[in-house]
């Protein structure tokens, strides 16, 4: 149903992707506010900080005054034979809303410094018990928060008989679940915290089936195309191929080739997740697969996310690929326009082999005839959209996704479905030693960690989390600051620089002209430097702890020993238990679990736009055991198709997963 409203509330209602009634519900709130009235004796003696709530009577106009480019509404209220004065910033607006003489609730923070009370919230007249918990929307700065509530009422009582059970009954009756429409009604306008609970129970549980029902739906579509080629990898090449590398696989490698080599020799679509830590020899696997489907006369396309970890890649398939007669090209958006010609000339008519490079691997006029296998390493990176767009450019070809980020076997069924997945654990060379350590941010006493890595011989990184940032939490003025005390030593490296920039300033660190790099966590990926042993990292609580267990895999590279130091001054509690999981555990997959429970599925990657699903109620981080159940449901559906009660929800199901692949 659509909504219909001012202009001004229009306005306000689309920048928060609100356009119908339905939209408006499920707005659901993003915190509760609890208003039980404080105690006159509280009221007397309240602490800088202190949360009160009070009933009392506006006693002067409410004035709209502003202070740079704060903005703030004052006025006084009258409670229990006290006075106090209350500052609302950034709600210049009440005036409009709130008059003298008014009979109010606020809830508000006590500023000793200031002798007043900051607002947070703030209702007319008297709450009674069955509305002492309010909801509290994310909202724009210029709409209040009651009127939104309003708003919230009206389309509730509008859709009165018009919210559908969308659960079917089987799964309502095993997990006790109340209706829809309660569910909403509970989680705006809840009497308890039990009601919000029993309340998003339902919302969570409903979209974490959907999206379950949706994924297998879609792993099943894909098992059901078969490849347009159809000759077998000669297996005689590949083992004779292994068996001339200059070093022996692990065993957890030749498990990963076996399940991948069986997959693309297999009629159905290859769809799998290679995942390992930093070190676990990730892209030999890649290569071993790329001569694989070399022999059965395929074209390979590995994409990397940065043109610096493509180049990368384009001297180690070379050096172990060179002598097969396989034919390596490199495509990037700084190819110039001659030798691009040639690429996508010699591309086309199939003298290509194997080409490595980023997004240009999927642009205009980049024609594979017999793209037989794509390789997206750290594949996080990349949008479900740009993994399509590069598998469209193929006759169904196999498809392996790399990621150095270890994702807990639980969260991969959950993002992937029933996506197979080959898991790197073992290390092809002894474990590096790495001294980890937290110390007291103090440029001087980085200044002299760095040079004594000078005075061995080593090169270093130091990463800040911004590239602009207050103190050392800036790349730029990191630099600044190091090459003061360090002239000519430092080279800067950052995402806003532009491609020939950041070459030449990998150039220069690569080389040892330049032995240290500062830069911000762009290097978490695709740089190899075997000669650089130390890194510092300024603001360590900025990042994730998967994205620091990735910079720490940067160093010592050639077997040394290495020196890894996380600089902050004064941690919180929560601050140190989060860098001591990094101290205490160089596993992956340990550290992907805390990450997971810390922060949440969105940190695994390190990145929000990493292609992993955000939820409108659920998340991954909390409900996972949802997740789990909601699979288990998906399955049972599915054996159970023309049982009439799963028919609306299968229809959604195959109208979203229409044409899509997993990958």
């Amino acid at each position: 149903m659509k909504l219909t409203s001012s202009k001004k509330l229009s306005a306000l209602l689309s920048q928060m992707g609100i356009y119908s009634t339905l939209d408006v519900i499920n707005h659901l709130p993003r915190r509760y506010e609890t208003f039980f009235y404080s105690p006159v004796e509280e009221l007397r003696h309240l602490e800088h900080g202190q949360r009160a709530v009070i009933l009392g009577k506006i006693i002067t106009p409410v004035r709209a005054v502003r202070f740079g480019r704060m903005s703030a509404a004052r006025f006084y209220i009258s409670s229990l034979g006290m006075d106090f004065a209350v500052c609302a910033y950034n709600r210049a607006y009440l005036g409009t809303s709130f008059k003298e003489d008014d009979l109010v609730t606020i809830s508000a923070t006590y500023d000793a410094k200031r002798h007043e009370l900051s607002l947070i919230s703030i209702k007319k007249g008297e709450i009674d018990e069955n509305h002492r918990i309010v909801p509290i929307y994310s909202l724009p700065a210029d709409y209040p928060n009651h009127l939104f509530a309003d708003l919230v009422k009206k389309s509730l009582l509008s859709l009165k008989g018009e919210i559908y059970e969308h659960i079917p009954e089987i799964f309502r009756r095993k997990y006790r679940l109340i209706s829809r429409e309660d569910a909403y009604w509970r989680c705006h306008f809840p009497r308890s915290k039990e009601d919000v609970n029993a309340g998003r129970r339902v919302l969570k549980y409903e979209e974490a089936l959907r999206f379950t029902l949706h994924n297998l739906l879609i792993k099943r579509q894909n098992k059901a195309l078969t490849k347009g080629q159809s000759v077998p990898i000669d297996l005689a090449k590949v083992e004779s191929f292994v068996s001339s590398l200059p070093y022996k696989l692990t065993g957890d490698q030749k498990k990963a080739c076996g399940e991948c080599i069986k997959d693309m020799d297999d009629r159905s679509l290859m769809t799998r997740l290679l995942q390992g830590d930093v070190g676990t020899g990730k892209t030999l696997v890649a290569a071993v697969l790329s001569y694989a489907n070399f022999t059965r006369g395929c074209q390979t396309a590995i994409m990397a996310p940065t043109e610096s970890l493509a180049r990368q890649h384009l001297d180690y398939f070379s050096s172990l690929l060179g002598k097969t007669g396989m034919n390596i090209a490199l495509l990037t958006g700084s190819t110039d326009r001659q030798e691009r010609k040639r690429i996508l000339s010699d591309l086309k008519d199939g003298t290509i082999d194997l080409l490595i490079g980023t997004h240009a691997l999927f642009g205009e006029g980049v024609i594979y005839p017999n793209l037989g296998l794509a390789i997206i390493d750290e594949q996080h990176k990349f949008g479900v959209n740009q993994r399509a767009r590069l598998l469209g450019k193929g006759e169904k070809a196999d498809l392996l996704l790399m990621s150095a980020t270890p994702i807990p076997r639980t969260l991969s069924l959950t993002l992937y479905g029933d996506i197979d997945v080959s898991t790197l654990s073992e290390f092809p060379f002894k474990a590096r030693k790495v001294t980890i350590k937290v110390v007291p941010e103090n440029l001087s006493r980085a200044v002299a960690t760095l040079k004594k890595t000078l005075q061995r011989g080593k090169q270093a990184y130091v990463i800040a989390p911004r590239i602009e940032g207050e103190g050392n939490l800036g790349a730029i003025r990191v630099f600044a600051s190091l090459d003061q005390d360090l002239p000519g030593k430092c080279v800067l490296l950052h995402g806003s620089m532009d491609e020939g920039e950041k070459l030449a300033a990998l150039s220069e660190f690569k080389s040892g002209e330049r032995p240290i790099l500062v830069a911000t966590s762009i290097v978490e990926v695709g740089i190899d430097v075997k000669s650089a042993d130390t890194m510092l990292i300024f603001g360590p609580t900025h990042f994730s702890l998967s994205s620091l267990h990735q910079l720490r895999g940067r160093i010592g590279r050639d077997g040394s020993e290495a020196y890894f130091y996380m600089l902050i001054s004064a941690p919180t509690e929560e601050e140190k238990e989060k860098l001591s999981v990094l101290v205490n555990s160089n596993d992956g997959f340990e550290i992907a679990e805390a990450d997971l429970r810390l922060r949440g599925p969105g940190t695994i990657s390190g990145t929000k736009q990493s292609g992993f699903p955000e939820f409108a109620f659920a998340s991954i981080a909390t409900d996972l055991r949802m997740f789990e159940c909601a699979r288990q449901d998906a399955s049972y559906i599915l054996e159970h198709e023309a049982d009439p009660q799963f028919a609306y929800l299968l229809q959604e199901a195959r109208k979203s997963s229409q044409g899509i692949s997993l990958a």
